[in-house]
């Protein structure tokens, strides 16, 4: 079955630690996963379930890492990772290496097959496409995530969108590297997934600079923030290089 889902954002920290215990108190989200593997890339991570998708933090552990050039890079602003769960992730790296962005990473872990896309030739943030053997059939089968997620899903916080700032032809980059249309949506252009839109606006750099987040209770997540030491600017606070935006839950 064809089916290609908008699963998954990666943020990266300096220390998990630092930022563990904000995300699960201000998004009322426990953890629902750690995942070992990520040690062989020098890597300690935590993955929160926010509906359909999830919200991973990874942090190096070792010296030399990709995501510690990452923050020596960037000063640790912008989001790391969109990852997307798909029928065929090696197609759509044969895709992606067809237009010149190269992978860094193709591999097959038990039943999970991961393709991860260079960085700089994805502009922004690293893409990766994956697999898990019958997530084609069961969304709620899906590796990264491992096999009890759904006992730790009990946020009502949604990720509902992903903005990208950057240069005018980031979004049809993407769009190319996705296979997926460009829309219009409120002056903008914007790549729409069943899961989360990502939007695309001008940016003195290409970066993941914000989330948006629905919650029931908006002000009460702000409230959250605070209570953390999170400064409030134009209703968007900052968790791990990105701004959170909350925003009112659709019923």
């Amino acid at each position: 079955m064809s089916y290609f889902r908008f699963r998954q954002i990666c943020l990266v920290a300096p220390k998990l630690s630092d930022v563990e215990a904000d995300i699960s108190f201000i998004l009322d989200a426990p953890v629902c996963f750690r995942d070992p593997a990520v040690g062989k890339y020098g890597l300690e991570n935590a993955l929160w379930a926010l509906g359909p998708m999830f919200l991973e933090v990874v942090s190096p552990i070792a010296s030399d890492t990709a995501a510690g050039r990452f923050l020596q890079k960037t000063g640790g602003q912008g989001g790391y990772m969109a990852i997307f769960d798909c029928d065929d992730p090696r197609a759509r790296g044969a895709h992606c290496e067809a237009m010149g962005v190269r992978k860094i990473v193709d591999h097959t872990y038990g039943d999970y097959t991961g393709v991860q896309l260079h960085p700089r030739d994805c502009r922004g943030a690293m893409i990766e496409f994956n697999r898990t053997e019958g997530g084609d059939s069961n969304p709620d089968i899906y590796g990264p995530a491992g096999p009890d997620w759904k006992k730790f899903a009990t946020s009502p916080t949604r990720i509902v969108g992903v903005t990208m700032e950057g240069a005018p032809d980031l979004a049809a980059h993407w769009s190319r590297i996705t296979q997926s249309p460009l829309v219009p949506r409120d002056g903008e252009r914007a790549l729409r997934f069943a899961e989360a839109d990502i939007v695309f606006r001008p940016g003195a750099r290409d970066m993941m600079a914000e989330l948006a987040m629905a919650s029931p209770d908006p002000a009460a997540m702000r409230a959250r923030a605070q209570e953390r030491g999170r400064k409030i600017d134009n209703g968007a606070f900052t968790l791990a290089g990105v701004r959170i935006r909350p925003g009112q839950q659709q019923s």
